[in-house]
């Protein structure tokens, strides 16, 4: 049974988790698109990486509006990734290498070509209009309150026939469930139940802030000049997101939801897209999701005062640290090399960030193609897939592009040249199978860092101790072990001793001199008697 994170271990503290984004991940059929049995005939490269939680993003029938984040039904797969008996041989083969599994769950919004959907535009009188969100026309016309889509423009349709407004905080094609409705929350429980009598491990929550809206929908403040022409963030944020995400009743679904998987000892992750820790307990009562991913990570530069502070923010908020998801990448941001300056300085500093992100207590993990040090792909514009962001450079394709598994037609992703997006500019030396054959590449050093999270009990559990509090030296120590990284560009001083369990750089050029580290380094070092400072 799940065991309570404050009482007691669960199987998911000890555990390192990789997203897999289903239509890049591998495509087995060649049509040029990833699918469930794809992703099964590679899953001996997430054992040898040192995986052993895997999240799948959406693989249910869908057209595909927001590439499988508007689904039409949730007890399908959708025949471009395969069909349901490729969804058990997926979940049976991954258990038999002693993977976990966990899928996507996109309860805040359907598509709007869901039969429910479609039943609430044909009989506005009917059950099923109630699981959605409508409204009459402000006074005078026009949408009932300024709430806007985060993916740009308003959060409300009209639909002709009725006359009434409905609420989509997504694309249109994604209305948004009433989860204030009973019937609604019987659904989800029904279809978690599906899912984990099939063997699911647990549950990826999209848009965990989201679902349960102000029961008056009243607008919200805005706090900056809003501009209908500017770009999707600009609008969002615009405004104080008050009424229309982060209500408390999403609590008690979540609440709901943990007694039920507690029966399947199986795991909630949130998308729990906020940046203020102080939010993110919110989420992480003892009664709601296990674990919530810390998305802060994603948005700051290399300076070592924010990434401290990034470390620190959900410890110093009270947020028992087993229950935080440490993520710097997903199929949504900008690739952590990319951020960090490109190139192979935006390599190494993506290594020195998850060397600290995987040496704090919490659940890692890795988005897919980031233990090869992928750079964001450059994709030209008459080959934009992304149906957010007025141009390429607001599209998420860049982070999205196929895995380079080895040289050859499409790098191995596929038997068909013709690949859903575009390479976007990938190299041999960027595949698995070269990586896997060259010392000192980015795989051997990230399998190497698993590894040692693995080996090394203190990384996981126990206290953290901070050896540093300014500069561009970042250490704390867990046990008897010290993690250090100068993310500033010359060597200085550590001020630790003992052996070294693991280096960001190859054997000979971490340690520029006795007690020094390069810029753009990282350790773990196993403490000496008195070590540290």
């Amino acid at each position: 049974m799940d065991t309570d994170p404050t009482t007691g271990p669960s199987w998911w503290h000890d555990a390192v988790g990789y997203e897999i984004y289903v239509r890049s991940f591998a495509d087995s059929n060649g049509d040029g698109v990833g699918d469930l049995a794809g992703i099964t005939s590679r899953l001996d490269h997430l054992v040898d990486l040192g995986v052993n939680l895997v999240w799948v993003t959406p693989f249910y029938p869908s057209p595909m509006a927001d590439f499988g984040y508007d689904v039409s039904d949730y007890r399908g797969v959708d025949p471009i990734f395969g069909d349901l008996a490729d969804a058990e041989k997926l979940l049976a083969e991954a258990h038999e290498r002693g993977l976990r599994v966990l899928i996507d769950l996109v309860p805040n919004h359907t598509s709007d070509q869901h039969r429910w959907f479609q039943q609430a535009l044909a009989d506005p009188h009917g059950p099923y209009r109630d699981y959605y969100i409508w409204r009459d026309p402000a006074p005078g016309g026009g949408p009932p309150n300024n709430w806007v889509s985060y993916f740009g423009g308003p959060a409300w349709t009209l639909d002709p026939a009725s006359g009434q407004y409905y609420l989509h905080l997504f694309l249109p094609e994604q209305p948004d469930l009433d989860w204030r409705n009973p019937a609604v929350q019987r659904e989800f429980e029904d279809i978690l139940r599906y899912w984990l009598d099939r063997g699911v491990d647990g549950f990826r929550i999209d848009v965990a802030q989201g679902l349960v809206k102000h029961p008056e929908l009243p607008d919200n403040p805005q706090v900056a000049p809003f501009d209908p022409t500017a770009g999707r963030l600009e609008q969002w944020e615009a405004f104080d997101h008050r009424y229309d995400v982060e209500q408390p009743e999403t609590l008690d679904v979540f609440a709901s939801w943990r007694a039920l998987v507690a029966q399947y000892d199986a795991l909630l992750v949130g998308e729990t897209y906020v940046v203020d820790a102080a939010h993110l307990r919110r989420f992480l009562r003892p009664d709601g999701l296990q674990v919530g991913f810390w998305f802060k990570p994603m948005f700051i530069d290399w300076d070592p005062a924010q990434i401290r502070q990034v470390l620190q923010d959900p410890l110093e908020a009270g947020i028992d640290p087993r229950r935080i998801g440490w993520v710097s990448s997903s199929h949504d941001e900008v690739r952590p090399p990319t951020r960090f300056g490109g190139g192979d300085l935006g390599r190494r500093r993506a290594l020195v960030f998850s060397t600290l992100l995987f040496s704090m207590p919490g659940l890692p993990v890795l988005y897919q193609g980031e233990e090869l040090g992928l750079e964001e792909a450059v994709l030209p514009e008459d080959r934009r897939a992304d149906p957010v962001g007025d141009d390429v450079a607001d599209s998420r394709d860049g982070c999205r592009t196929p895995m380079p598994w080895e040289p050859g037609v499409a790098f191995g992703f596929s038997a068909n040249p013709a690949t859903w997006l575009p390479d976007g500019g990938r190299t041999d030396a960027d595949t698995v199978s070269v990586q896997r054959a060259t010392p000192g590449s980015w795989l051997r050093r990230y399998r190497e860092l698993l590894a040692v999270r693995h080996r090394e009990a203190d990384l996981r559990g126990g206290e953290v101790e901070w050896l540093t509090r300014d500069g561009a030296v970042i250490g704390f120590r867990r046990g008897s072990l010290a993690v250090v990284a100068n993310v500033g560009t010359t060597s200085a001083a550590v001020g630790v001793a003992g052996d070294v369990v693991y280096a960001t750089e190859p054997e000979g050029e971490t340690v520029a001199e006795p007690d020094r580290l390069a810029g753009n380094a990282a350790v773990i070092v196993r403490l000496g008697d008195g070590a540290g400072r």
